[in-house]
């Protein structure tokens, strides 16, 4: 998978705005907004509206707090999510 951060724009609030992320983040990003049933737009909104740091640091803090939680929820279950098709 491509590492290259690439500039990524969202209207929020009626207005443009740009973030930062690698491929992989992108990814899982899109991946979670169709997971919850919500436009990414919505999502961004959703954490824009509780970060400290930037945009692009609070993403990816999202994403990596969001994979923990499946990550444990598969293990508390005794699965292995590479196998319960959320782990691409």
């Amino acid at each position: 998978m491509d590492d290259t951060v690439r500039k990524r724009s969202v209207t929020i609030a009626g207005h443009r705005t740009s973030f930062s992320l690698e491929e992989a983040f992108w990814q899982e990003l899109l991946g979670l907004a169709e997971r919850r049933a919500v436009t990414l737009a919505e999502l961004v909104v959703e954490i824009d509206s509780t970060r400290d740091g930037n945009l692009s640091s609070a993403l990816r803090l999202y994403i990596l707090r969001d994979l923990q939680a499946r990550l444990a929820e598969a293990s508390d279950r005794g699965s292995d999510p590479a196998l319960d098709g959320d782990g691409e």
